[in-house]
C-alpha cells in the first residue's frame, strides 16, 4: 500500500479553494500511485474555524465539500477532516470528525474524542467527545484513525483527559496509525510533536502517519513538519516546514524502518520562517497586497520592514519615517539607508509642526502644568495618524512593530505606536530582536551591496523611544537582558511573584515589572492581532481579566 500526506495550507470558510487544492493533490497522489491520501483536521472548512461553526450554512457547505470529495475517491482513498452534525439532540451540534472516503462511499467515520479547552483552542464550546470506536478495513490492512489531540493522551497520562482513544482500538489489532491533524506553531512545537508521536508507536508498535496543516489564519500559524514514525521509533521522514508538500509512502519501507531524517529545529529560523508566512498569508487571505509601516532607524521597525519586503516584495511595502525634534540624525539616516537597501519606498515627513500645533491647541487647557508623558504620546499618536492616513489613502495595510517586551510592560501608546492592522513582532521578546536581526544580516541575499540589509548602528545603539532629549529604554525599563527572562517565567510559564523571587529576580523588580503586566491589560485588548510563535502568546491564548486586583 502506498499512503500519501498533503500538507496544504487551508483558508478558513472557502469551502471551493480548500476542495479545489485536496482534489489536485489527489489526482497528483493517485498519479505517483498513492492508494490513500491523508490530509488535515477540519481541512474542508479550515481551523480554526471558530463561530462560523455555529451556522447551519457553514455545516451544510462543509458537508456538501465532503461529498466532492467522495465522488473523486472512486480510486483512492480520501482521509479528511469535517465537521458533522451530531444526532443526538443531548450533547454539543457537531462532530469533529475525520471521513475515510472510497469508491464513491463514507467508508467510515472517526469522530475526535479529545476536545482541547486551553491555551487558543476552544474546541468544547462546539464539539460532543466521540464515544465510539472502531478501525477501519482497507486493502487487507486494518486501520486506526485519529483526530489530532487524540494522540496526546498517551496511556492516560495526561492529566487533562480520562480515556486514551487509541487503547480503545488497540483490540482490533490494527496495521498502522493515521493522524489529521491541526497543530499550531510554536518555537518548541516541532519537538513536542515528534516526541508525541514517537510515545504512540513506541505503546502501540505500529507506523504513524501524520499530517498537519501549514500556513497561518490570523494570529495562529502553522508550520507543517507532518510526519512519518516507524515501528523502530525513526523519523522516518518530516515534511518541511512552511510550505505545502505532498509526498507518497510505501507502507512496506516504512515498517522496515531503519530510516531517520527528520528535520534540525533552530529556534530563531523557525520563528524567521514563522514571521513571512504569518505576513504571507494575513495579506493574501483578506485580499491584501501592500503594506505601510513607521521606519525609525530602530531595530523593531528595521527588522520589521525587512520581514515585510520578503514577505510581499519590496515594490509592496512602503516606509514613513517621522522625526521629531527629539530624533537623531543617525536615526534618520539608519532608516534612509535600509529602505533604500530594501528598495521600498519611503516617505520623510517631519512631525515637528504637527505636534506643535496640537501642543498650542491644547495651550489653554494645559495652562500651568508641566510637561509629561503627555506630550511624549502627542508625537506617537501624530505619527500614528499619519500612518493611517497613508493607509486609508492608498491602501496599504499599517504593520505595528511592537514587541513582546513592550507590549507585555505597556511601553507603548494606544492610538500611536500600537496601531495597525498586524502587530508581527508582539510575541518576540526584544533579545530575540537582536537574534533575529543578526539572523537576517547573516542570510538574507537579495541586497546588492553584499552585506546584510540592518545597518549595524540600529543594532548597536541603545534602544530608545527618542520622544524626549537623551531618552533611553533603560531610563523606564529595567535592562531587557533582566526583564526578558522574568517576563517568559511569569507570561510562558505562569510563575507567581513568590516562585519569581525563590528564583533569584530581586523582589522589588518583580512587583514593580508585574504590576507594568496587570495594569496594561487594557491596551493588549486594544492592540491589533500578534503572530504567533511562543507557546504563550498575547490574544486568545492568554486571557486575563482588565480590572483584576491580582498582583498589583
Amino acid at each position: 500500500m502506498n499512503i500519501a500526506l498533503a500538507q496544504l495550507d487551508y483558508h478558513i470558510g472557502n469551502f471551493d479553494g480548500n476542495v479545489q487544492k485536496m482534489l489536485d493533490a489527489a489526482t497528483n497522489a493517485q498519479a505517483q500511485g498513492a492508494d490513500l491520501i491523508l490530509f488535515g483536521e477540519l481541512a474542508v472548512c479550515g481551523y480554526p474555524p471558530r463561530d462560523f461553526l455555529e451556522f447551519d450554512d457553514f455545516i451544510r457547505r462543509a458537508g456538501e465539500a465532503v461529498d466532492q470529495l467522495r465522488e473523486a475517491s472512486e480510486n483512492i482513498a480520501i482521509v479528511v477532516g469535517a465537521p458533522t452534525r451530531n444526532p443526538d439532540p443531548a450533547g454539543k451540534d457537531l462532530y469533529n470528525s475525520a471521513y475515510f472516503l472510497y469508491g464513491k462511499k463514507i467508508v467510515g467515520v472517526q469522530h475526535k474524542t479529545l476536545l482541547p479547552t486551553y491555551d487558543i483552542f476552544d474546541e468544547y464550546r462546539y464539539f460532543e467527545p466521540a464515544t465510539s470506536f472502531k478501525t477501519i478495513e482497507f486493502k487487507g490492512k486494518r486501520i486506526a484513525l485519529s483526530v489530532c489531540e487524540d494522540i496526546w493522551n498517551v496511556g492516560n497520562e495526561n492529566p487533562l483527559y480520562t480515556v486514551c482513544p487509541l487503547d480503545e482500538m488497540m483490540h482490533e489489532k490494527p496495521d498502522f496509525i493515521l493522524n489529521i491533524s491541526a497543530s499550531p506553531f510554536s518555537y518548541k512545537q516541532a519537538r513536542t510533536r515528534i516526541d508525541t508521536v514517537k510515545a504512540n508507536v513506541q505503546r502501540y508498535g505500529i507506523p504513524m502517519f501524520y499530517a498537519n496543516h501549514v500556513g497561518a489564519q490570523t494570529d495562529l500559524i502553522f508550520d507543517g513538519g507532518s510526519v512519518v514514525v516507524s515501528s523502530d521509533l525513526n523519523v522516518f521522514d518530516e515534511m518541511p516546514y512552511f510550505e505545502e508538500n505532498l509526498r507518497v509512502y510505501k507502507l512496506d519501507e516504512v515498517v522496515k524502518g531503519g530510516v531517520n531524517n527528520e528535520q534540525p529545529k533552530e529556534k530563531i529560523k523557525l520563528i524567521h520562517d514563522a514571521l513571512l508566512i504569518g505576513i504571507r498569508d494575513y495579506f493574501r487571505k483578506l485580499g491584501f497586497k501592500k503594506a505601510i509601516l513607521g521606519l525609525s532607524g530602530g531595530i523593531d521597525s528595521a527588522v520589521t520592514a525587512v520581514l515585510a519586503a520578503r514577505a510581499l516584495g519590496p515594490d509592496n511595502v512602503r516606509c514613513l519615517l517621522m522625526p521629531s525634534q527629539h530624533s537623531s540624525e543617525h536615526s534618520v539616516e539608519d532608516a534612509r539607508q535600509l529602505a533604500e537597501t530594501l528598495g521600498i519606498q519611503y516617505d520623510l515627513i517631519p512631525i515637528e509642526p504637527m505636534y506643535e500645533a496640537f501642543v498650542q491647541g491644547l495651550k489653554t487647557q494645559f495652562w500651568a502644568q508641566p510637561q509629561n508623558v503627555t506630550e511624549e504620546n502627542i508625537q506617537a499618536r501624530v505619527r500614528g495618524t499619519l500612518l493611517m492616513a497613508m493607509s486609508n489613502k492608498f491602501g496599504n495595510i499599517l504593520l505595528n512593530t511592537s514587541n513582546k517586551s513592550e507590549m507585555a510592560v505597556g511601553y507603548g501608546t494606544l492610538y500611536g505606536d500600537l496601531a495597525g492592522g498586524l502587530a508581527v513582532l508582539a510575541d518576540v521578546y526584544k533579545t530575540e530582536i537582536y537574534e533575529l536581526a543578526q539572523y537576517l544580516n547573516d542570510t538574507v541575499q537579495l541586497f546588492p551591496h553584499g552585506g546584510g540589509p540592518i545597518p549595524q548602528n540600529s543594532i548597536e545603539k541603545p534602544p530608545s523611544a527618542e520622544l524626549r532629549p537623551g531618552q533611553k529604554d533603560s531610563d523606564s525599563l529595567p535592562p531587557y537582558e533582566v526583564l526578558d527572562p522574568l517576563l517568559f517565567q511569569y507570561i510562558e510559564r505562569r510563575q507567581g511573584p513568590r516562585e519569581l523571587v525563590a528564583m533569584g529576580f530581586d523582589e522589588a523588580l518583580v512587583k514593580r515589572v508585574l504590576r507594568m503586566v496587570n495594569i496594561n491589560e487594557f491596551k493588549r485588548e486594544q492592540a491589533a492581532p500578534a503572530l504567533r510563535v511562543s507557546e504563550k502568546a498575547f490574544g486568545m491564548g492568554r486571557r486575563l481579566p482588565i480590572v483584576g486586583k491580582y498582583l498589583s
